[in-house]
């Protein structure tokens, strides 16, 4: 079966020996690489770009977001993206295995931080000009640490990047709405619960299944995602069922039957049913609407 494009960090990598980071200016980056980053594709590391300048589209999982002058963007493995623009972009990108953060800050993960905390948390943010400034300091930073040959040079770009997320954090909180609360033991329930859907929702569709696998009741298990994200246990797992299906309705070349049996749907009707409920179209009406 055929499948969205998955690039791997190494693909980027510039005689540089690191093969859990990447960076570059971002004018070079789109240069060098435009034959596989015009397209939609998705990613097996985690992605961060800071605009100086530009205007356009980036669509990120089907939503599309206005591209400016001191816009920021997250993006987590698997989402899929594709960029327009108008005009020819500035700025930094930089991207990073889990593994590259977190064997640098042992008692730190990347979801502490409200950007990667979530799939239901925007993955953009616009910063005025003075933040704007401030930031491109350590993005500069960044990327010239990665170019140098220099001691400690994983060291001085871990420490780097974590101090740009600590202010990108703060800024994210005062200009996004997130699905934080005040509940440390409901954060990591629902961490634990979007861990297991991404593993298991083209087979198992039942609440019960997750809660069972998060050894607590469904009852429970729906509580919190109500009070997290305003949503049942159900309707995220019917979410996620319908991102992938756009993803390969949109960027395969599958038939609708091979889709919908790929989902874990033995009757395409039924597939067909479901997805009109949530996006008010058929698969074909949808497929033919992203042409």
């Amino acid at each position: 079966m055929k499948i969205i494009p998955v690039l791997n960090i190494k693909q980027f990598e510039h005689r540089v020996p690191l093969t859990d980071f990447y960076s570059n200016d971002l004018s070079t980056h789109l240069h060098k690489n435009a034959a596989v980053i015009n397209k939609p594709h998705s990613h097996n590391f985690y992605l961060c770009v800071i605009f100086t300048k530009g205007k356009g589209t980036h669509e990120i999982d089907f939503n599309s977001y206005e591209v400016n002058t001191g816009s920021v963007f997250f993006l987590k493995p698997g989402q899929t993206h594709y960029w327009k623009f108008t005009n020819t972009p500035e700025g930094y990108i930089f991207f990073h295995t889990q593994d590259f953060y977190e064997l640098h800050f042992s008692t730190s993960k990347l979801e502490q931080f409200p950007f990667y905390y979530s799939h239901k948390n925007t993955p953009h943010i616009t910063v005025n000009k003075n933040v704007l400034a401030q930031l491109i300091t350590n993005y500069r930073s960044i990327n010239q640490e990665y170019y140098a040959n220099l001691p400690y040079k994983k060291q001085k770009i871990a420490s780097l990047l974590h101090t740009v997320y600590i202010d990108l954090a703060r800024q994210y909180n005062k200009e996004a709405p997130t699905t934080e609360t005040n509940s440390v033991a409901y954060i990591e329930t629902l961490r634990a619960l979007e861990q297991e859907i991404e593993i298991h929702f083209k087979t198992e569709k039942s609440a019960q299944f997750y809660a069972d696998k998060l050894h607590i009741t469904a009852k429970h298990l729906n509580r919190v995602c109500k009070t997290t994200l305003n949503k049942t246990t159900t309707e995220l797992i019917t979410e996620r069922v319908i991102l992938e299906s756009k993803r390969l309705l949109v960027h395969s070349k599958n038939t609708m039957s091979s889709i919908s049996e790929n989902l874990g749907f033995k009757d395409y009707a039924y597939f067909s049913k479901v997805f009109k409920s949530k996006t008010k179209l058929t698969p074909l009406e949808f497929k033919k609407s992203y042409k």
